[in-house]
């Protein structure tokens, strides 16, 4: 992987953190919170679509969905267990 690919994580993890936490509501996680929360939640977010047959296309923006709904799953969760 070459420094545009760890660039494109990056800004997706970015993007994604910042929308989930948006999202769910709340202050968010910081910038270096955002960047992981994001990342995490591409992995989920792929692993979902791909167990439940979900295509959403690919490309950046689809990218971002997916990465998007994965950190929304991921935030919710972390919300749940903070509370217990």
């Amino acid at each position: 992987m070459g420094a545009h690919g760890i660039i494109a994580w990056l800004v997706i993890g970015v993007i994604a953190g910042w929308l989930a936490g948006a999202l769910v509501g709340g202050v968010g996680y910081g910038i270096i919170g955002d960047v992981v929360l994001g990342i995490v939640g591409a992995f989920i977010g792929g692993w979902l679509a791909g167990l439940l047959g979900i295509t959403i296309g690919s490309g950046f923006i689809a990218s971002i969905v997916t990465a998007t709904a994965g950190a929304v799953i991921l935030v919710a969760l972390l919300r749940l267990v903070r509370r217990a």
